[in-house]
């Protein structure tokens, strides 16, 4: 990646979306099914999985290897963070939800890849 020119951080992007596949792949099928629960619990159990065992194996590798793990995001990241969390309250706090809520989302994590990418 550093050959490329690409930050560091993208490194850690690509290895969450081969992580998150398997299960974001069998998610949508369930989403195309109709069978939202189905897929609701799959994708964010999946995440949850992912991020509550990643990181105590990564702070635990850490103490072995006498690196230092930093597990900080920059600014844009938060403000994107925080703006996903206010288009979820909008979207959960109503009790229904809309295409247009989704595609804000979805528009939401492409600025956070672009920024990723090109910071």
């Amino acid at each position: 990646m550093v050959e490329l020119g690409a930050p560091k951080s993208l490194v850690g992007v690509i290895v969450a979306l081969v992580i998150l596949l398997p299960e974001g792949l069998a998610a949508l099928r369930a989403a195309r099914k109709n069978r939202l629960q189905t897929s609701l619990n799959l994708a964010l159990g999946s995440a949850l999985a992912s991020i509550g065992l990643t990181i105590p194996a990564v702070a635990i590798a850490s103490l072995f290897t006498g690196m230092t793990v930093t597990l900080g995001i920059d600014t844009k990241s938060i403000v994107l963070l925080l703006l996903a969390l206010f288009t979820i309250m909008l979207s959960f706090g109503t009790g229904r939800t809309n295409i247009l809520q989704g595609v804000v989302l979805l528009v939401i994590f492409a600025v956070y890849l672009f920024t990723t990418v090109i910071p």
